[in-house]
């Protein structure tokens, strides 16, 4: 593992420390399902997501899509969850439709076993951006679909600049939305719809989704 990933898994989970600090647990963790619900509705037009679908909530930090997943058999990744176990908001008792495990999206193994993956807000903070993609594609069912939402540069100059001096600590990949869809279209994935959700000054945050084709 590089020191630049070692060293954003560190900063990611002090970030979560201080987030959560001053957050009433039953407030915030209601205000995220709604957040979720609302970024299905949005993209329910572009993505099947019927019952009891084969899930996978990869990154899915404390507190993840996982919690909004009732219905459908949802397994749960993430490389600090073992440190999220000691957050009052992270409550895997409440998703009993949720299996968890320790485990970087680079370490997922399964094949052709998941009808949608969600990967939001978690693949710029990967190790091994191909291996993960890699990963991430194998895991779908021929024709599910993989949802990946992250930030995205918007000038070419300050990318490369963040590129070659850290600018972010917590994001080791820094990239811009063609170079992202790139890595979707190189593994022979349908982009379905890329939709800007939030504009920055040095960012843009966007969801994209894409469908495996069936071979």
């Amino acid at each position: 593992m590089s020191w630049k990933w070692k060293l954003a898994q560190k900063l990611e989970f002090i970030w979560w420390q201080r987030y959560f600090r001053k957050k009433d647990t039953s407030v915030y963790l209601d205000w995220k399902k709604r957040y979720w619900q609302d970024l299905l509705e949005k993209q329910s037009g572009f993505l099947p997501l019927p019952d009891n679908s084969m899930i996978l909530d990869a990154g899915c930090g404390p507190s993840g899509i996982f919690l909004v997943l009732e219905g459908n058999r949802v397994d749960a990744i993430d490389s600090l969850l073992d440190k999220y176990e000691l957050l009052p908001h992270f409550q895997p008792e409440n998703v009993s439709w949720t299996t968890f495990r320790k485990l970087p999206i680079e370490g997922l193994k399964e094949t052709d076993k998941y009808d949608v993956i969600f990967c939001l807000n978690a693949i710029n903070h990967v190790n091994n951006l191909s291996l993960c993609y890699d990963t991430l594609v194998a895991a779908l069912k021929p024709n599910g679909y993989l949802i990946i939402s992250t930030d995205a540069h918007r000038h070419t100059y300050l990318k490369k600049i963040f590129q070659m001096i850290p600018g972010d600590m917590l994001h080791p990949v820094q990239l811009d939305i063609h170079e992202y869809e790139q890595l979707l279209t190189e593994r022979d994935m349908h982009i379905v719809r890329t939709s800007l959700l939030k504009r920055e000054s040095i960012f843009d945050y966007y969801i994209t989704i894409s469908q495996k084709k069936a071979s």
